[in-house]
């Protein structure tokens, strides 16, 4: 039987978010932003749901998810 990988990503509680910044500077693929000086935002098409962003956040405000199909 295949086993079909799922894929993962980063998602924001935006509500939650401080924007402090930690998860833009340890994320690899450079998929994080600080929108606005508010809330930081992931580029899909860039996060490869590694979770350094989610272990780093001091709000935990960040989870890994599988992505739709």
């Amino acid at each position: 039987m295949d086993r079909v990988r799922k894929r993962r990503k980063a998602v924001v509680d935006q509500s939650a978010c401080v924007a402090c910044g930690c998860c833009v500077k340890v994320c690899p693929m450079q998929a994080i932003a600080i929108v606005r000086g508010i809330m930081a935002e992931v580029t899909e098409g860039k996060c490869v749901g590694c979770g350094k962003c989610a272990k780093e956040c001091p709000a935990s405000v960040i989870t890994i998810q599988e992505a739709g199909v």
